[in-house]
C-alpha cells in the first residue's frame, strides 16, 4: 500500500519501518519528491511540545515500504530559527516521543549546487548513512551544463542520483536506494569545518563534477527589471490589481450560477419539509452556508493565480523587492513572505514566521499578520463590492469593483505595515539582522503542484463553510426564533417574520449593541451579524443571509440594497457599507487567530493587544469613514 497518513505510521510484518529523513533548502525541490514518492498528500501534525510541523508518509520501494520524513526547509544545520532548530533536533534524536531517521536523503538543486553543498557538507559530519538527490536537472541541460553524478558520487562519498520531479524522471533510480537505506554509505572523510576549508572543499566537488553551467541569461534579463527599485514596483502593483479585477470578472459567471442554484435549493427544501423543520432546512442551512459557498469560484481563483505566480519565482522576487520597504518598519524580506501567506489565511501567515530569526520581528510580523486581507474577508468585501459599488471601466481592463478590492488589500498591507513599525519602534526595538533570500530561476509551474495548492485553499475553505460556519448558521438561525413572538396584526409576511427575529434572544442582543454601533451607522442586524463573525468572518455573510431570507426571493446583494428598518430607512446606506468595510479592514473577527497567535507567542499578553488594539482601530477607522461619507452623499 502506497500512502500518506496522520501519524506518518506505517504497519508492515517486520518489527520496524526504516526511517528516512529528507533534507533540503527552501526551493530545492524537497516536497515535490517527498509527493511524488509517497504517491499521495502528506498530512501535516506538529512535533510534540513545539509548534513546528512535520510531514511524514509511506513509500512503495522495491521488496516494501519505507517511512519518509519531510523536514522544513534549511539553508544551514547550524539553527537561526525555530524551524531550522527542530531540523536539527530531529536529525539528532533529541525529540521527545521522535525516533531518530535511519538514514538521510539530501536534496539539492543541481543548478545551484554551490550553495547546497554547504548544507550536504553539515549532513555529512553528522556520520549517518547519507544520500544525494539533484533536482533540476533538466534545467542544467538546458544552460549547457552538466553535472557528473558518479564523479560527484565518488567525490562526496555517498550514493548520487539525478531527477526531474515535475516529470517523473529519476523516480525509479531513488525507489531503489530507498529499498535498502542502512547500506548507503556513512561517510569516512572529516569534512571541512571553517569557513575557509569548506569554501576549497566545495570548489574542489564542483570541479569535479560539474562543467560548463552558463549563467541563465533569460533570468537575468527578466530580474534587471522586476528587481528594479522603480520598474519593478510598478509591476508588482500591476499584478496584484490585474489579479483582483480578474478575481472580479472571470468568477462572476460561476458565482451567479452558484447563487442562483443555492437560491433555488434554498425554496425547495423549504416547500418540500415544511413547517419549523423546512424553514430551519431552507433559510437556515441551505441558504446560510450557501451564501459562503458562493465564493468559492473567487477563492480558487485567488489561489491559483498566486500559485501561478509563485511557481513560477515571481513571488521570491517580490520578497526581495519588498525587503528594502520592509525595512523602513523593522521587519525584512522573510517578514513579506510570512504577511503574503496571511492573505490565505492568518494562521499559515503567522506560523510562517518560524523562519524569522529573530524574535522581536517574529513577533512583529505575527501581530501584523491578521491585518493582511485573508481569504476569509473575501465574502464580505465581494457582497457589499458588488451590492454597492456599481461597475464601470475606469481604464483598460480595470473597473471600480476591481479597484476597490485592490485599494481593500493595499490598505490592509500598509496598515499591517505601519502597525508593525509601530510596535518594532517601541514595545519591540530591536538591532537590524543581515537576511538570505534565494531567488529560484524561473520555472514553467507544474500542473500537480498548481493543483494541490488551489486544493489546499479550496479545501480549507469548504471544511470551514462544513463545519464553523454550518454551525455557527444553525445556532444563530435557533436564537433568531426563539422565543416565539405574535408579532402586531396588519404585517405582511416578511415584515412578521422579520419582527420575529428583532424580537428573538439574537435580536435583542444585537440590539442592546445598537448604542455602541449607531454612530457606524450599524442595526441590530448588522451587529448579530459582526457577533457571528467572530467565530468566522463568513459567517457575517451567511448570517445576513438568514436574517433576510424571508425578507424575498432576490439573491442577496439585492436583498441588502432593499433592506429597510422599521422606520422605512435604508438599513445599507454608503456610509454604513463604508464603515463595515473599514471595520473588516482591521477588526481581528477571528477567534481562531487569536488562539494561534497566543500559540505561537507563548504569551495571553500580546494576543490581547493585538485583538484590543484592532478593535479600537477598526471602531475609529469605521466612524471616520461614516462620518466622511455621510457628509458626501
Amino acid at each position: 500500500m502506497t500512502g500518506c497518513h496522520d501519524d506518518g505510521a506505517t504497519v508492515l510484518t517486520g518489527d520496524h519501518t526504516t526511517s528516512v529523513a529528507i533534507i533540503g533548502s527552501p526551493n530545492a525541490g524537497k516536497t515535490t519528491l517527498f509527493n511524488n514518492l509517497c504517491g499521495l498528500r502528506a498530512k501535516t501534525a506538529n512535533y510534540p511540545g513545539v509548534t513546528v510541523s512535520r510531514r511524514e508518509g509511506t513509500a512503495m520501494v522495491p521488496g516494501g515500504e519505507v517511512t519518509l520524513v519531510d523536514l522544513p526547509g534549511t539553508y544551514s544545520l547550524v539553527p537561526v530559527s525555530p524551524d531550522e532548530e527542530i531540523v536539527l533536533e530531529a536529525l539528532e534524536g533529541h525529540v521527545e516521543g521522535i525516533e531518530p531517521p535511519d538514514a538521510l536523503m539530501v536534496v539539492a538543486d543541481a543548478t545551484t549546487l554551490e550553495r547546497s553543498l554547504l548544507l550536504v557538507s553539515e549532513v555529512l559530519a553528522l556520520e549517518h548513512p547519507t544520500a544525494l538527490v539533484l533536482t533540476m536537472m533538466d534545467e542544467v541541460a538546458a544552460r549547457h551544463g552538466s553535472v557528473d553524478t558518479a564523479a560527484l558520487s565518488r567525490a562526496l562519498g555517498i550514493p548520487v542520483v539525478g531527477v526531474m520531479g515535475r516529470h517523473g524522471i529519476g523516480l525509479d533510480e531513488v525507489r531503489e536506494l530507498l529499498a535498502d537505506p542502512t547500506v548507503w554509505s556513512t561517510p569516512v572523510l572529516t569534512p571541512p569545518t571553517s569557513g575557509i576549508e569548506r569554501s576549497g572543499w566545495v570548489a574542489s566537488v564542483l570541479e569535479s563534477a560539474v562543467s560548463n553551467l552558463e549563467v541563465d541569461r533569460r533570468t537575468r534579463r527578466a530580474d534587471a527589471v522586476l528587481l528594479h527599485p522603480l520598474w519593478g514596483t510598478l509591476v508588482f502593483l500591476t499584478a496584484m490589481l490585474l489579479v483582483f479585477q480578474a478575481v472580479f470578472t472571470l468568477a462572476a459567471p460561476a458565482m451567479d450560477f452558484l447563487g442562483g442554484l443555492f437560491d433555488s435549493l434554498a425554496g425547495v427544501v423549504d416547500t418540500a419539509v415544511g413547517g419549523t423543520l423546512g424553514s430551519f432546512l431552507g433559510e437556515g442551512i441551505v441558504a446560510g452556508v450557501g451564501g459562503v459557498l458562493v465564493f468559492l469560484p473567487q477563492i480558487a481563483l485567488l489561489f491559483l493565480l498566486l500559485a501561478l505566480l509563485e511557481k513560477v519565482g515571481y513571488l521570491a522576487r517580490a520578497s526581495l523587492l519588498a525587503d528594502r520597504v520592509m525595512g523602513r518598519f523593522g521587519l525584512e524580506g522573510r517578514s513579506f513572505v510570512a504577511m503574503l501567506s496571511a492573505f490565505a489565511c492568518a494562521i499559515p501567515g503567522i506560523m510562517a514566521t518560524r523562519t524569522i530569526p529573530s524574535e522581536r520581528r517574529r513577533l512583529a510580523t505575527m501581530m501584523a499578520a491578521p491585518l493582511m486581507t485573508c481569504s476569509a474577508r473575501l465574502p464580505v468585501y465581494t457582497l457589499l463590492i458588488a451590492a454597492f459599488v456599481p461597475q464601470r471601466s475606469v481604464f483598460g481592463p480595470f473597473g471600480t469593483q476591481g479597484l476597490t478590492m485592490f485599494g481593500l488589500y493595499f490598505l490592509g498591507a500598509i496598515s499591517g505595515l505601519i502597525y508593525a513599525g509601530i510596535l518594532n519602534a517601541t514595545a519591540l526595538r530591536a538591532p537590524t539582522a543581515p537576511v538570505m533570500m534565494e531567488l529560484p530561476p524561473y520555472r514553467m509551474p507544474g500542473f500537480r503542484s498548481v493543483l494541490l495548492y488551489v486544493w489546499d485553499g479550496v479545501w480549507a475553505f469548504m471544511r470551514k463553510a462544513g463545519t464553523v460556519i454550518l454551525l455557527v448558521t444553525a445556532a444563530l438561525w435557533v436564537l433568531l426564533n426563539v422565543p416565539r413572538v405574535t408579532p402586531p396584526e396588519g404585517l405582511s409576511e416578511p415584515e412578521a417574520a422579520s419582527y420575529q427575529m428583532e424580537h428573538s434572544v439574537a435580536g435583542r442582543v444585537g440590539s442592546a449593541l445598537e448604542p455602541v454601533f449607531e454612530p457606524l451607522g450599524f442595526n441590530w442586524q448588522i451587529n448579530v451579524a459582526l457577533i457571528g463573525s467572530l467565530a468566522a468572518r463568513e459567517v457575517f455573510v451567511s448570517t445576513l443571509a438568514v436574517t433576510t431570507a424571508s425578507q424575498s426571493e432576490e439573491a442577496l446583494p439585492d436583498r441588502l440594497q432593499d433592506l429597510t428598518d422599521s422606520n422605512g430607512d435604508k438599513v445599507f446606506t454608503p456610509a454604513t457599507v463604508a464603515a463595515l468595510l473599514m471595520f473588516f479592514v482591521y477588526a481581528l473577527q477571528c477567534l481562531s487567530t487569536v488562539v494561534v497567535l497566543r500559540r505561537e507567542s507563548n504569551s495571553r499578553k500580546w494576543p490581547a493587544v493585538a485583538f484590543g488594539s484592532m478593535f479600537a482601530i477598526a471602531y475609529l477607522a469605521a466612524l471616520l469613514a461614516h462620518t466622511v461619507v455621510g457628509a458626501l452623499t
